[in-house]
Order: structure tokens, then sequence, then C-alpha cells
């Protein structure tokens, strides 16, 4: 009986200890940026910031997150999970290579050659992130365009 106590009473302080006080904090997007181009694809990342104050962790999955450039959309990510580290700062990566045929469209090819005399491109990223721990999950949404310099 004292076993069964002294069992109960330890795992009942590492949950208390172990708290998730709230979830991970989204802070946004940043490095959006194009790191390859050519005649065939344009490939762009970005880094979806997060900062966790809890002493566990949980996991981060895009579902459908919708990239558009110059307001066409030209793909989705879905990842596999990131586990999100306890009390630091982190990032995860949101790769994409796009179809550069994919940018054609008969209304907005005034600007796609805008963007090419310009070297820039406007990027979208809109779509949720999930954060699951414990059974327990909640959504970031994500809502980020910036203009970014195309690599010739």
């Amino acid at each position: 009986m004292f076993k069964r106590f002294l069992l109960f009473s330890l795992i009942f302080t590492l949950l208390l200890n172990c708290s998730v006080r709230e979830k991970p904090e989204f802070i946004g997007l940043e490095n959006i940026q194009v790191v390859d181009s050519n005649s065939k694809h344009i490939t762009l990342s970005a880094e979806a910031l997060f900062l966790n104050k809890n002493n566990v962790g949980g996991s981060l999955k895009t579902d459908d997150l919708k990239v558009y450039i110059n307001d066409i959309e030209v793909a989705s990510i879905i990842s596999d999970e990131f586990d999100v580290p306890s009390k630091q700062n982190f990032t995860i990566p949101l790769t994409v290579a796009v179809a550069t045929d994919s940018l054609f469209d008969k209304n907005s090819l005034g600007g796609l050659l805008g963007s090419l005399i310009s070297q820039r491109l406007k990027v979208h990223y809109k779509g949720d992130i999930k954060y699951k721990i414990m059974g327990f999950s909640s959504t970031y949404t994500v809502d980020e365009i910036q203009d970014v310099k195309i690599k010739l």
C-alpha cells in the first residue's frame, strides 16, 4: 500500500513540475527568400520562429500551408511533425519548390513580367500550423507577405 502511495505521489509531483503553462508562442516567419531559381523551378524557403516557455515539448505540423507568388496559388506545404524543444526558441523550415510554368496565368502575365524586370516576387504564406501535446492541440494562423529578390 505504501509503495502505491509513493508511486502515485511521485507521478503527481512530476506532472505538476512538468506542467504546460501555455502553448509555444508563434513569433512569425523570417528569412523568406528565393534559394534557387532557374527556368524550371523556383525554390523558396522560410523559417517559422517559435518560443516555448514550457518544461515540456510537443509537436508541430503544417497541414496545407499555401504559398502564393504574385497572388497566384502555386504550392501547398505539408510536412512531417517537428519535435518542439522545451524552454527555448526554435524554428521549423518551410521550403517549397515551385514549377515556373505554374506562375503563368493570362490574368497575371503583366505582374509576372513586372516581377522579372524588377527581380522581385510577392511571396505570401497562408494557412495553419498545428501544435499537439498530451492530447491537447492548438492552431497558429500564418498570414505573411513579403517581397523577395529573385536570384537570376
